[in-house]
Protein backbone atom coordinates (compact mmCIF):
# COMPACT_ATOMS: atom_id res chain seq x y z
CA UNK A 1 0.00 0.00 0.00
CA UNK A 2 1.31 3.44 -0.90
CA UNK A 3 1.67 5.87 1.98
CA UNK A 4 -0.32 9.11 1.73
CA UNK A 5 1.50 12.18 0.53
CA UNK A 6 0.87 14.63 3.41
CA UNK A 7 1.35 17.62 1.09
CA UNK A 8 -1.88 16.84 -0.77
CA UNK A 9 -4.31 15.74 1.95
CA UNK A 10 -7.16 18.13 2.81
CA UNK A 11 -8.02 19.09 6.37
CA UNK A 12 -11.59 18.38 7.45
CA UNK A 13 -14.20 16.23 5.78
CA UNK A 14 -16.20 13.16 6.75
CA UNK A 15 -13.57 10.48 5.97
CA UNK A 16 -12.49 9.65 9.50
CA UNK A 17 -16.02 9.53 10.86
CA UNK A 18 -16.81 6.82 8.31
CA UNK A 19 -13.71 4.73 9.02
CA UNK A 20 -11.19 6.47 6.73
CA UNK A 21 -8.06 8.33 7.77
CA UNK A 22 -8.15 12.08 8.08
CA UNK A 23 -5.37 14.63 8.34
CA UNK A 24 -6.00 16.28 11.71
CA UNK A 25 -2.75 18.12 12.51
CA UNK A 26 0.39 19.33 10.81
CA UNK A 27 3.35 20.76 12.74
CA UNK A 28 7.10 21.34 12.40
CA UNK A 29 9.24 20.68 15.50
CA UNK A 30 11.65 23.43 16.46
CA UNK A 31 15.09 23.41 18.16
CA UNK A 32 13.52 23.85 21.63
CA UNK A 33 11.76 20.47 21.08
CA UNK A 34 15.05 18.60 20.56
CA UNK A 35 17.44 16.82 22.90
CA UNK A 36 21.23 17.31 22.95
CA UNK A 37 21.61 14.90 19.99
CA UNK A 38 19.23 16.90 17.81
CA UNK A 39 16.40 14.35 17.95
CA UNK A 40 12.92 15.50 18.94
CA UNK A 41 11.89 14.45 22.45
CA UNK A 42 9.53 11.47 22.50
CA UNK A 43 7.38 13.25 25.07
CA UNK A 44 6.87 16.17 22.67
CA UNK A 45 5.74 13.76 19.96
CA UNK A 46 3.42 12.01 22.43
CA UNK A 47 1.81 15.34 23.36
CA UNK A 48 1.21 16.15 19.68
CA UNK A 49 -0.28 12.67 19.09
CA UNK A 50 -2.64 13.23 22.04
CA UNK A 51 -3.78 16.55 20.56
CA UNK A 52 -4.24 15.02 17.10
CA UNK A 53 -5.99 11.97 18.49
CA UNK A 54 -8.56 14.11 20.30
CA UNK A 55 -9.86 15.88 17.18
CA UNK A 56 -12.25 13.17 15.96
CA UNK A 57 -13.50 12.03 19.39
CA UNK A 58 -14.29 15.69 20.22
CA UNK A 59 -16.44 15.88 17.08
CA UNK A 60 -18.22 12.66 17.96
CA UNK A 61 -18.69 13.55 21.64
CA UNK A 62 -19.85 17.09 20.84
CA UNK A 63 -18.41 18.26 24.10
CA UNK A 64 -15.70 17.73 26.64
CA UNK A 65 -13.48 14.64 26.41
CA UNK A 66 -10.51 13.25 28.32
CA UNK A 67 -7.73 10.86 27.36
CA UNK A 68 -8.25 7.66 29.37
CA UNK A 69 -5.74 5.30 27.76
CA UNK A 70 -2.73 5.16 25.50
CA UNK A 71 -3.31 1.62 24.32
CA UNK A 72 -0.24 1.46 22.08
CA UNK A 73 2.58 3.80 21.09
CA UNK A 74 5.39 2.94 18.67
CA UNK A 75 8.29 5.16 17.65
CA UNK A 76 9.39 3.82 14.27
CA UNK A 77 12.02 6.41 13.30
CA UNK A 78 13.60 9.46 14.93
CA UNK A 79 12.17 12.90 14.19
CA UNK A 80 14.47 15.85 13.50
CA UNK A 81 14.18 19.63 13.68
CA UNK A 82 12.67 20.80 10.40
CA UNK A 83 10.70 17.63 9.61
CA UNK A 84 7.13 18.51 8.62
CA UNK A 85 4.94 16.12 10.63
CA UNK A 86 1.48 15.13 9.42
CA UNK A 87 -0.88 13.38 11.85
CA UNK A 88 -3.60 11.14 10.43
CA UNK A 89 -6.39 9.82 12.66
CA UNK A 90 -8.99 7.11 12.19
CA UNK A 91 -11.78 6.12 14.57
CA UNK A 92 -11.62 2.38 15.26
CA UNK A 93 -14.30 2.02 17.94
CA UNK A 94 -17.18 4.02 19.37
CA UNK A 95 -18.56 2.74 22.67
CA UNK A 96 -21.20 4.05 25.05
CA UNK A 97 -18.94 6.76 26.50
CA UNK A 98 -15.59 6.24 24.75
CA UNK A 99 -13.96 6.58 21.35
CA UNK A 100 -10.78 4.75 20.29
CA UNK A 101 -8.57 6.29 17.62
CA UNK A 102 -5.49 5.19 15.68
CA UNK A 103 -3.00 7.94 14.88
CA UNK A 104 -0.22 7.65 12.31
CA UNK A 105 2.51 10.26 12.00
CA UNK A 106 4.48 10.86 8.81
CA UNK A 107 7.55 13.08 8.44
CA UNK A 108 8.27 14.94 5.24
CA UNK A 109 12.00 15.59 5.21
CA UNK A 110 14.92 16.61 3.02
CA UNK A 111 13.41 19.39 0.86
CA UNK A 112 16.07 18.95 -1.85
CA UNK A 113 14.99 15.34 -2.37
CA UNK A 114 11.63 15.06 -0.55
CA UNK A 115 11.01 11.86 1.33
CA UNK A 116 7.94 10.87 3.37
CA UNK A 117 8.41 8.28 6.15
CA UNK A 118 6.16 6.93 8.89
CA UNK A 119 7.71 7.88 12.22
CA UNK A 120 5.09 7.04 14.85
CA UNK A 121 1.83 5.14 15.30
CA UNK A 122 -0.42 5.03 18.33
CA UNK A 123 -3.83 3.95 19.57
CA UNK A 124 -5.58 6.10 22.17
CA UNK A 125 -8.95 6.03 23.91
CA UNK A 126 -10.90 9.11 24.92
CA UNK A 127 -14.04 9.31 27.07
CA UNK A 128 -16.83 11.86 26.87
CA UNK A 129 -17.23 13.67 30.20
CA UNK A 130 -19.62 16.20 31.70
CA UNK A 131 -18.71 19.46 33.45
CA UNK A 132 -17.84 17.55 36.65
CA UNK A 133 -15.53 15.14 34.82
CA UNK A 134 -17.95 12.20 35.03
CA UNK A 135 -18.27 9.94 31.95
CA UNK A 136 -21.40 10.66 29.95
CA UNK A 137 -23.10 8.72 27.14
CA UNK A 138 -22.27 9.64 23.57
CA UNK A 139 -25.10 10.99 21.42
CA UNK A 140 -25.99 8.56 18.65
Amino acid sequence: MTEPDPRFQPLGGPNALSGGRELVLRVMPMPADANANGDIFGGWIMAQVDLAGAVLPARIARGRIATVAVNQFLFKQPVSVGDLLSFYARVTRVGNTSVTVEVEVYAERNPEQPQVVKVTEATLTYVAIDAQGVPRPLQR
